[in-house]
């Protein structure tokens, strides 16, 4: 018989400012495994103790004011593994990976990029063409894997709400959906698509610096939930809650959400 997992997807934009709001959004949903980003905090100030005092395990990756991983789970993660594993990415921290069940859960805060003209927008190429050769080295396509995060590259126009006027920033660059692109080629499904083909106006992320950009509906979606083809044919559902980012004092982001059928 098999049973629901439900994994979900989190940009807090700091992890100690949306605590509130997250301990209270997966007890709601009945989340089994949430991956946030964006923590903002180092190990020592993560607040691994609130967490497990509302029955939940963490396991983290932080750094102080920047960047910051962490996977929340019902029970406890197994087998974690933090960073990419080169010398030259792994100054930030940027990826967790843990065992949840049966799967592979993968959590990762792609950098953002900068500028098109910066050398951080290069080393963003680089970096998300890198997770191919991170899949490569330990699992195959057969294996079930969830990536999830904040990718930071909306993929298709239906993804920004400008796709016109858009295209050729960052986060909605050519380039970007190139080496995305090579990345997923490994082997994933984009299982927010598999269930929303063609539909626009589902976003997971408003910038703050746009005025009214949730009530005018100016999103992107950055945030994904992709899996393994195996495991891709086992999603039942998956969503977007947009209620997170009409509270008081709202991540910038919002909740993706998807449900698996395992076991």
């Amino acid at each position: 018989m098999s049973e629901r997992l439900r994994i979900a997807s989190f940009n807090a934009n700091s992890i100690r400012s949306r605590l509130g709001i997250i301990l209270d959004w997966m007890n709601k949903h009945d989340c089994d495994a949430l991956c946030v980003q964006e923590t903002k905090a180092t190990d020592q100030d993560f607040p691994a103790g609130a967490i497990e005092d509302a029955g939940y395990h963490p396991v983290f990756w932080g750094q102080k004011a920047y960047n910051g991983v962490a996977i929340i789970a019902r029970e406890k993660p197994g087998n974690v593994v933090r960073g990419l594993g080169r010398a030259d990415y792994d100054q930030e921290a940027r990826i967790i990976r843990a065992g949840i069940g049966e799967i592979t859960l993968v959590n990762t805060y792609v950098p953002q990029g900068v500028s098109t003209d910066s050398p951080r927008f290069a080393y963003k190429l680089d970096w998300i063409r890198g997770m191919r050769d991170y899949f490569s080295a330990s699992f195959t396509p057969d294996d079930p894997i969830v990536w999830v995060g904040d990718f930071n590259v909306a993929v298709e126009p239906i993804d920004v709400y400008d796709p016109e006027g858009l295209l050729g920033s960052v986060c909605y660059h050519p380039a970007e959906h190139e080496a995305l692109g090579y990345a997923k080629e490994w082997g994933f499904v984009d299982v927010f698509r598999k269930h929303h083909p063609g539909e626009s106006g589902l976003y997971t992320f408003w910038d703050y610096r746009v005025p009214n950009a949730f009530k005018r509906r100016m999103g992107w979606r950055l945030d994904h939930i992709w899996a393994t083809p195996p495991l891709a044919e086992r999603c039942a559902d998956c969503r977007i809650d947009t209620e997170p980012r009409q509270m008081e004092k709202p991540s910038d982001h919002t909740f993706v959400v998807a449900d698996f059928e395992v076991g």
